[in-house]
């Protein structure tokens, strides 16, 4: 019993994990796991159409991370069904699912676009919910509004892709917002309720090690309710792939052994009200430049990092200075 005492107050989160897991926080919100199915609706980006600029972001390449089902050319409910079958022989504990709007920029089209769109997914008779992957540029007050009232009658969990908190990073990767424009979406979608998080990259080229470090105590202050964290990982085709081969001395490529000691610094200093969705990204071998830390998957690197944080006696946010709200 007092073990259980100790654990409940040394972690605020109410579970035994020794950070905020997003599995954990979705079980005790929504009483059941629940598996994304992808979407690919056909969305573009204002870096990719030439309103902001062309190419899309240095590092991007969609194939990299969309599943084969994706495909624009069906619909939302053929690719509902598709992925809904690809996950029961892969994740057989799965009963429910929420449509992921995950391609490109998900909410770059006018409301009634988009209300269609949602609304076939949310028809499907397995669909619980939303997750509507989107930039910080790409919001405003009438699709801030629709995103309310659908929350209204469903799961909706909007995530924003940020990727840096550094605006020369944001503009040497051709993201074509600020950082201050991903604020000030938060903070709007915030004031309305939405269930917000945010998207991060570790590595991305000029930024050094301590940068990236800092970011913790920026991000910590952000009205988020989750995060991802990714690695980047140089994706063969894309514009970084070339720069990389240009200016190798310009990155951060982390060693497994590196990346662990990263994350449990920037872990401790993180806030423990956010959410932690991921801790790295996963993108199939034939898409990268080269091999990711001996082909580790993201179950393993996940129970890699609890083991060490509990080698070090350590946890989210012992070392945040913040509010604690």
């Amino acid at each position: 019993m007092e073990e259980r005492t100790k654990i409940s107050t040394v972690y605020p989160w109410g579970h035994e994990r020794r950070f905020n897991a997003f599995s954990e926080y979705f079980k005790k919100m929504y009483g059941k796991r629940m598996q994304k199915v992808s979407i690919d609706a056909g969305f573009t980006c204002p870096n990719r159409d030439g309103s902001k600029g062309t190419g899309g972001c240095t590092y991007c390449n969609n194939k990299a991370f969309n599943p084969s089902y994706c495909l624009p050319s069906k619909s939302v409910t053929e690719q509902i069904d598709e992925g809904i079958e690809f996950h029961r022989k892969r994740y057989r504990r799965a009963g429910s699912y929420l449509a992921y709007f995950q391609a490109y920029s998900n909410t770059y089209a006018s409301t009634g676009t988009l209300s269609r769109l949602y609304n076939e997914a949310l028809k499907h008779k397995d669909i619980k919910g939303l997750v509507i992957g989107t930039r910080p540029d790409c919001i405003n007050s009438e699709i801030l509004d629709l995103l309310k009232e659908l929350s209204e009658r469903c799961i909706l969990l909007l995530e924003y892709g940020i990727e840096s908190c550094y605006d020369k990073t944001l503009t040497r990767i051709n993201r074509g917002h600020t950082f201050k424009d991903a604020v000030d979406a938060l903070q709007a979608s915030a004031s309305r309720g939405l269930n917000t998080g945010a998207h991060f990259i570790f590595g991305l080229p000029g930024e050094k090690r301590e940068e990236m470090l800092d970011q913790a105590e920026i991000i910590s202050e952000l009205p988020l309710k989750s995060v991802k964290f990714h690695q980047l990982q140089i994706i063969k085709g894309t514009r970084m792939e070339e720069e990389y081969k240009s200016n190798p001395s310009d990155f951060e490529i982390f060693s497994w052994d590196d990346y662990l000691g990263f994350i449990i610094k920037f872990l401790e200093r993180l806030n423990p009200c956010i959410v932690v969705e991921r801790f790295s990204g996963e993108a199939p071998p034939r898409f990268l430049t080269r091999e990711v830390w001996g082909k580790k998957r993201t179950d393993q690197i996940v129970g890699l990092i609890e083991k060490r944080l509990e080698e070090l006696d350590t946890w989210q946010g012992r070392l945040y200075k913040g509010i604690k709200a």
